[in-house]
């Protein structure tokens, strides 16, 4: 078993249409020159057959014994290729006994109306017909069917010559079209070796219009789309390298200053919960920092099973968390049921980072308006709203205005809000409110009634 596997194996996919197209064609030769051959022998015996009785029905006649008495040689009376033989009416051999049998003595008794067979007469088979003659008894004449067979011979070394050939030609030519027409599958696996050892994505020309060139552009595809992924991959560690350089410059400086204080005795109690409390604010962002990488890093679907779930209580219990965190905020929440099937952790995810970003531009003692209605979650807060130049940018990782570097914050919560939104088959739009105030717009498919999961 294992050695059938290696040799399967070493057999190339162009050596497996070679073999499978001569294998076809050695079929088709042979069925073709199987039913010729049998065709041609039926009517050549068929043939035969036909001449026997028409020179043995123009010769059963009183005339041939009138022409045996005047002493007429009989080979001249039916063809020199032909013997013939005589039976009286009682079955009994007046001449030529050799070729008779029962078939032509029950001719002869008027039995049968005429016989055809064949015999083997002294080593050379005869084709054998006997007809009745006028008065009694019956004529039969004998051919050799040797002549027949020598046709039969050389017909069947014909097609065997013309199947080799056919055989030879069909396996050259189906290694030359296999050849020719798995280059681009070749072209393809050098280029998928290439990329393997050099990961430079570099497209394959495409050539024609076929399966293979559809091949081609879903190979250029997938490149494009690895290339994409790479630049997204280096963008996102680039950016995670320059956000977290920060908060741990700082953490590690207020952690050497408490250190430093903590040796010389010479800091007070108020100093040292100052400085605590910003080692705690350091990590907590450092802790939402680095949740919201991983957030972004899955690029594949949800890896939870999707569950029921209503937005109106999840954007409850996002309310109430951001009210927590921004106390002099007030919350303008209207909320209609929209059962959805999702996962129910990042939908609420989603919904807290459009109400902080609401929070953190809002004034102080500012208003959030806040209104779920056909699954189209809106928020509008009292802020200055967003610029022509950064309204194209909101949904980009670690993508911060000018003025919002002041404030805290990764430039990440937005993009997560997005890749929800995407996740789950919705959609996510930013724009500016009549008022002043940016408005998000987050739309999650569902429908009001309860979703029953299968």
């Amino acid at each position: 078993m294992k050695l059938r596997e290696q040799v399967s194996a070493r057999v190339t996919l162009a050596s497996r249409i070679t073999l499978l197209a001569t294998m076809a064609v050695g079929i088709t030769v042979a069925a073709v020159a199987i039913a010729v051959y049998f065709t041609v022998r039926v009517q050549l015996v068929n043939s035969l057959d036909d001449s026997l009785l028409r020179r043995a029905t123009a010769s059963a006649t009183p005339k041939f014994f009138d022409a045996l008495s005047e002493g007429v040689p009989a080979d001249l009376l039916v063809a020199t290729d032909v013997n013939f033989a005589l039976v009286r009416a009682d079955g009994t051999v007046a001449l030529g006994g050799d070729f008779v049998g029962p078939s032509e003595q029950a001719v002869a008794r008027g039995q049968s109306g005429q016989s055809i067979r064949t015999a083997s007469v002294n080593g050379t088979d005869y084709r054998i017909v006997a007809v009745p003659f006028q008065g009694g008894g019956a004529l039969v004449l004998a051919q050799s069917v040797e002549p027949t067979q020598r046709t039969l011979d050389r017909l069947g070394l014909v097609f065997w010559v013309v199947g080799v050939s056919g055989v030879l030609i069909a396996g050259v030519a189906g290694w030359a079209v296999a050849t020719n027409s798995l280059r681009p599958v070749r072209r393809l696996t050098d280029a998928a070796e290439h990329v393997a050892a050099t990961e430079e994505l570099k497209p394959i020309e495409i050539t024609g219009d076929d399966e293979l060139a559809r091949l081609t552009i879903a190979f250029n595809s997938m490149l494009m789309a690895l290339d994409a992924s790479q630049v997204r991959q280096r963008r996102l560690i680039a950016d995670a390298g320059h956000e977290l350089r920060t908060p741990l410059t700082s953490l590690r400086t207020n952690i050497e200053l408490l250190a430093q204080a903590d040796q010389r005795g010479d800091m007070s109690n108020e100093a040292r919960r100052e400085l605590l409390t910003d080692i705690r604010a350091q990590i907590q962002e450092m802790s939402t920092l680095v949740g919201d990488l991983v957030e972004l890093a899955r690029e594949d679907l949800l890896v939870r099973g999707p569950e029921p779930a209503d937005l109106s209580d999840l954007l409850d219990s996002a309310v109430e968390r951001v009210r927590r965190r921004a106390p002099g905020i007030t919350f303008d929440v209207e909320a209609e049921p929209w059962m959805v099937l999702g996962d129910p952790q990042l939908l609420e995810r989603a919904m807290t980072n459009l109400l902080d970003n609401a929070s953190k531009w809002s004034p102080p003692l500012g208003t959030v308006t806040v209104r779920l209605d056909q699954g189209a979650l809106t928020v509008t807060d009292d802020g200055p709203g967003i610029s022509e130049t950064d309204l194209p940018h909101v949904f980009e990782r670690f993508y911060r205005s000018t003025e919002s570097r002041t404030l805290p914050g990764s430039g990440l919560g937005l993009a997560i809000v997005q890749q929800t939104a995407m996740r789950h088959g919705g959609t996510i739009a930013a724009g500016n409110a009549e008022s002043g105030g940016a408005v998000f717009r987050l739309w999650i498919p569902g429908q009001p009634s309860p979703v029953h999961h299968e």
